[in-house]
């Protein structure tokens, strides 16, 4: 399948779990599809990108090894992404690498993001969350930094200082996030 037909598969790609999950297998199926699956993700501009983001999510969730090979190429696309529909699966996957990392059976996260990636993940998750997103990334992005910050030390004092900051600016949903990370935050 070439970039073109895998478009076009994306354009029939809707929100429910069913269709996604469709996509999802024929990329499992063909996993070279995988780096123009996340080349058309990161071609930020076109709203195919969001199907390949949405579609992405799903990939990852089901077996996150699948990004491994191509890390690189979807951490270098984080600080370009101005879709919102975009932002969120984005924002979910570094959730997913930084869980993962430093979850106990995380051997090969641990082999595989370098110090260089996770300050990535943490840079890109910081523009989310003091950016002009909708909730869920900015969630993500609390639960990203809160694992990071445990063992880059500058971020935690960062992350309070923003969530008291915008606190009460926050949506019910924001303020509930903030609430249960900075009492996480209280507790290291």
């Amino acid at each position: 399948m070439t970039k073109e037909e895998l478009c076009h598969a994306l354009n029939y790609v809707n929100a429910t779990r069913e269709n996604r999950s469709k996509m999802v297998f024929k990329i499992e199926e063909n996993a070279h599809l995988i780096p123009i699956l996340i080349e058309i993700f990161k071609d930020d501009i076109d709203p195919i990108s969001c199907k390949a983001s949405w579609v992405l999510e799903f990939l990852i969730k089901k077996k996150l090894e699948f990004i491994f090979p191509y890390i690189d190429s979807f951490l270098c696309s984080l600080s370009s992404l101005t879709l919102e529909s975009s932002i969120r699966p984005a924002s979910k996957i570094c959730m997913l690498l930084v869980e993962h990392h430093y979850s106990v059976k995380s051997s090969l996260s641990k082999r595989i993001l370098t110090k260089q990636h996770l300050n990535t993940i943490a840079e890109a998750a910081f523009d989310w969350l003091i950016g002009d997103h909708k909730v869920a990334p900015k969630a993500y992005s609390m639960t990203t930094l809160l694992l990071l910050g445990e063992n880059i030390t500058w971020i935690h004092p960062e992350l309070k200082l923003i969530l008291n900051q915008n606190y009460e600016n926050g949506s019910a949903a924001y303020k509930a996030r903030a609430r249960m990370t900075l009492k996480a935050l209280e507790k290291s």
